[in-house]
């Protein structure tokens, strides 16, 4: 159940972080309540996650996946373009999350 959490919370986050672009320095009401809600339930989330996943694998899937999940968002809704360093970037992030899923011992698999 960890990592399904876990991948909630990367949502919520998601979420969360793009809404908070929408809210407009939190003049508009709902896409700042969005940011609210969205925070406290990806960080309620990640307080289960840490029940039993070591606190820097969770965090580094975390911060990985949102990286790339809100640039998503980025490009998609807000028409934002990543750059060629960007995309590389984002790349090498997602390498990281594979290996450390895939080869570390401390990874809860």
């Amino acid at each position: 159940m960890s990592y399904f959490y876990l991948a909630l919370a990367i949502v919520a986050e998601v979420i969360a972080t793009s809404a908070l672009k929408a809210s407009n320095e939190f003049t508009r009401l709902w896409p700042s309540v969005l940011v609210v809600v969205g925070y406290l339930s990806a960080f309620y989330l990640l307080t289960l996650v840490l029940r039993s996943v070591p606190v820097g694998i969770a965090y580094a899937l975390w911060a990985g996946l949102g990286i790339v999940l809100v640039t998503l968002v980025g490009i998609v809704i807000y028409g934002e373009k990543p750059d060629l360093p960007a995309i590389i970037g984002m790349t090498l992030i997602i390498g990281g999350v594979a290996v450390i899923q895939v080869f570390s011992s401390v990874s809860a698999h």
